[in-house]
């Protein structure tokens, strides 16, 4: 049975410890009023402020989820500690030495623990072995590939020594020798996940890596980044991370964030990068206020840590967040990840991706330290670089790839939560679309009523799923919109042609440009007509024969709908004498169908005209192709009158 620590002892942890400094390492607190202070909670998401602080009392409460207590329990319950943990970790930031009532059983505290409590003890072999690795790093022979590593990415001695690089020898036992040798046991080497166990005894968990100390936000050392530099290395990852052990969570910690939480809390701005020499590369660069994650993906946990430093509140004036990412495929998902969870944030995020797709330590190894500040200071809002990898996998210059486009975009546009703005930014996408302001902002209003989804994710032709992870799900042929009247109108002209064949002429089916069909599906049922023999060979077979025909040549996909219109009623009633549909309702189908495919001709000529280079001759002959088809129409319109 453990010892419990005196009572006495814990009433003067309490009393001594100011709970507002120990709050404050995780929650920015502003004045509340009447000798309290407010913030953001950090065990709950929330956008305003509901956690409290009074400090004269020595309690904290929050009436978003109703938890509260004093330091001790918040301790605990930020940091997952024991009761004891707790008591132990402050009375050691005091300075304290605690007594325990050994009439309970005594701690059993072995050799050389020196009164600290689990947490202390692994936070201290940590330190202890960050100093090891970094004296590694720096003074040994066998460290000179590592400082080698470094120069070539830019960093020299000096600015290892300020992020206190280190490097992990290849024997596998210096560290855990290192270790003992302070008098820590095995068991807490293996807890801490400093060191591994085997069948022939204890090993070093890294070997023959640049590490990088990941430390938590009070500045303690809680793992390491390792980086791979020896070809010979057994371990194939580039990089390997501290194992979750009971001081380290890679969801709830970020490199960096140490040395940028008070510029963080100044300028109210954070920039996530996504590896450990890109922090590096930021700090060194003047842009003091980059982190990166663990890992890990950037999430939940991490948006809420740095919500509560930048005071992302709404009311305030907008805190700012940039993400930096690769300009690769990978960049480009991560980017769509950060995306899915914007709507967390009350301030607008914002992303960073450099012309030729370089990181920030690439910026800096060859332009020096202003293309990464110019690189941060001209990041766009995650929104727009959301909007833009969206449509990038379609053809613009078609019609019908500017409306999957529209649609694909619709629902980021209707998720913008500045209602004021959200105007402004549907013509902008209007405009990188080449369509009407007018039909993007109807598409935009529907997607707002539509049922929330998580964010689209679109084709991505140049880069294949990668391993174990399955391929986009995007529907090829998507359901016509049938509220759409032109829809509408070909579909029932569809069912025209497989129900009742005799009453078109073949030739005029076959002059129906495709492009006059705006619904992909019924653009791919009327070519299964004209594969199937178009209505010559209609007319030499059974309706069912004919059906049949039009269905096994039109693409898989689409073979459902062939069958839905051969048996869908028409919305017309027949001709009493023929039992066919009235003439003048067929030929206006045709017509309609006919001038739809002029208006997409003449939006397609728009779209590009909208994207010319003004004065260019590309400009001219889209000019001239519209007159012409502008004539066309007319006469087409007259000729439905």
């Amino acid at each position: 049975m453990a010892g419990l620590i005196r009572p006495e002892d814990v009433q003067a942890v309490k009393e001594r410890t100011s709970i507002e400094d120990v709050v404050r390492e995780h929650v920015t607190l502003r004045p509340g009023g009447t000798g309290s202070l407010k913030g953001l909670c950090p065990f709950h998401d929330e956008k305003t402020p509901s956690f409290n602080v009074r400090p004269a009392v020595g309690a904290w409460h929050c009436f978003g989820c109703g938890e509260g207590g004093d330091v001790i329990s918040f301790v605990m319950k930020i940091d997952h500690l024991t009761f004891a943990e707790s008591v132990e970790r402050l009375a050691g930031k005091l300075g304290m030495e605690l007594r325990y009532d050994e009439s309970t059983g005594g701690r059993g505290r072995r050799d050389g623990e020196g009164g600290l409590g689990r947490r202390a003890r692994l936070v201290e072999a940590h330190r202890a072995a960050a100093e090891f690795y970094a004296s590694a790093f720096a003074e040994s022979p066998e460290g000179q590939t590592a400082r080698d590593f470094l120069a070539a990415k830019g960093f020299g001695l000096d600015d290892a020594a300020i992020f206190q690089v280190g490097y992990a020898p290849q024997s596998g036992e210096a560290l855990t020798r290192h270790l003992r040798a302070k008098e820590f046991t095995d068991d807490e080497l293996v807890i801490s996940g400093l060191s591994g166990r085997g069948s022939r005894g204890l090993y070093d968990r890294f070997r023959g890596r640049v590490l990088w100390p990941i430390r938590d936000i009070t500045g303690d050392t809680v793992g390491f980044g390792a980086r791979r530099i020896f070809d010979e290395d057994r371990i194939q990852a580039k990089y390997l991370n501290t194992s979750e052990t009971p001081i380290y969570r890679k969801t709830s910690v970020l490199y960096g964030l140490d040395l940028a939480k008070k510029s963080m809390a100044e300028q109210r701005r954070a920039v996530v990068v996504e590896g450990y020499t890109d922090v590096m590369a930021c700090h060194l660069a003047g842009v003091d206020t980059a982190v990166a994650t663990c890992g890990t993906a950037f999430g939940v946990d991490h948006i809420k840590m740095l919500r509560r430093i930048l005071r992302d509140e709404p009311g305030l004036s907008p805190a700012r967040v940039v993400f930096t990412f690769d300009g690769d495929a990978a960049g480009q998902k991560a980017a769509m990840r950060a995306f899915a969870e914007d709507q967390r944030w009350a301030s607008q995020s914002y992303v960073a991706v450099a012309p030729a797709g370089q990181d920030p330590n690439d910026l800096r190894l060859s332009g020096g330290d202003e293309p990464v500040r110019e690189l941060v200071e001209g990041a766009v809002p995650l929104f727009e670089f959301a909007v833009r990898s969206t449509i990038a996998p379609y053809d613009l210059n078609r019609a019908e790839e500017r409306v999957s486009a529209m649609r694909a975009a619709a629902p980021i546009l209707a998720g913008i939560r500045d209602s004021a703005l959200r105007p402004e930014y549907v013509r902008t996408v209007a405009g990188w679309l080449g369509m009407p302001v007018e039909r993007v902002g109807a598409e935009v209003a529907r997607a707002g009523r539509a049922p929330q989804r998580s964010p689209h994710r679109p084709p991505q032709p140049s880069a294949g799923p990668s391993q174990g992870e399955a391929p986009p799900q995007v529907p090829v042929l998507p359901a016509p919109d049938l509220r759409d009247p032109l829809v509408a109108a070909e579909r029932q002209l569809l069912q025209v042609v497989l129900q009742y064949p005799t009453t078109l002429d073949d030739q005029v089916v076959a002059e129906i440009p495709t492009e006059g069909f705006r619904a992909p599906a019924h653009r791919a049922v009327l070519e299964g007509v004209r594969a199937g023999g178009g209505l010559a060979t209609a007319r030499t077979l059974s309706s069912q024969g004919w059906a049949a025909a039009v269905s096994s040549a039109t693409r898989e996909e689409a073979r459902p709908l062939v069958h839905e219109m051969a048996v869908a009623a028409l919305p017309v009633t027949l001709e009493p004498a023929s039992g066919l549909p009235p003439r003048r309702y067929v030929d206006s189908l045709v017509s309609r169908v006919v001038e739809a495919g002029v208006a997409g001709r003449i939006a397609d000529a728009l779209s590009a005209l909208q994207r010319a280079e003004p004065g260019s001759h590309q400009e001219r002959a889209l000019a001239e192709e519209l007159s012409v088809l502008y004539r066309e129409r007319a006469r087409l319109r007259a000729q439905m009158e």
